[in-house]
């Protein structure tokens, strides 16, 4: 992967030189423009600096991703699969605007408005993918999840979901609320193949890498 990571500082080879997306810091090295990747700001680079080992995501790699927000992440992702696709879905209509304007400069994301826990209604817009990515904080992103893996998801593709636990229950402790989850996940037939907590970037958070083991 097209990943630079030193010490707590991670980075993405930048596939628009000299263009920025949410204010980060460019660098270069080899040669190579790289775009600095905030832990506070996404999730994901928050997994992998905490340890984040088993997903590996391919040039070619297609990715479906809920809950893209304004395409921070989304962009990042989009600089490791360069040779890739993204189907980025938001719900939000005013976080579409920022999103879509993302997409005019990277034509490997496409942004659709939508409801991740209504996939059906994009049924004939997302193809077969690699990855799903879930970042819905809601009471029922697991479940969610779980539809979007079941009709999108390749035989030998991963999930990720990042489990923000006040979203599904301010009033039970965290640490209840991710075996909760991960209960789910494995009464629905899938196996956990890592699980990552986010602190100190994210409170009450965790990363669970997925994929199917039926």
């Amino acid at each position: 992967m097209n990943i630079y990571i030193k010490d707590s500082e991670i980075a993405t080879e930048n596939i628009v030189p000299g263009k920025r997306v949410y204010g980060e810091q460019l660098f270069e090295k080899d040669n190579l423009e790289y775009r600095f990747w905030n832990p506070n700001r996404s999730k994901l680079a928050a997994a992998y600096l905490n340890g984040l080992e088993s997903l590996n995501i391919a040039e070619q790699s297609e990715t479906l991703y809920l809950g893209a927000s304004t395409g921070t992440t989304v962009s990042h992702i989009s600089d490791i699969a360069k040779d890739g696709f993204i189907y980025a879905l938001e719900f939000s209509p005013v976080s579409m605007r920022k999103l879509v304007r993302l997409c005019e400069k990277r034509p490997n994301i496409a942004p659709i408005l939508g409801d991740a826990t209504k996939p059906k209604k994009y049924l004939n817009l997302v193809s077969k993918v690699d990855l799903i990515y879930c970042d819905v904080a809601q009471p029922n992103q697991t479940d969610a999840f779980i539809d979007n893996m079941n009709l999108f998801l390749k035989e030998e593709g991963f999930g990720i979901i990042m489990i923000k636990s006040r979203s599904i229950d301010v009033n039970q402790k965290p640490q209840k609320i991710f075996k909760q989850e991960e209960k789910k996940l494995k009464e629905k037939g899938f196996k956990i193949v890592e699980k990552v907590k986010l602190e100190p970037y994210e409170k009450d958070h965790i990363c669970f890498l997925v994929k199917n083991i039926f």
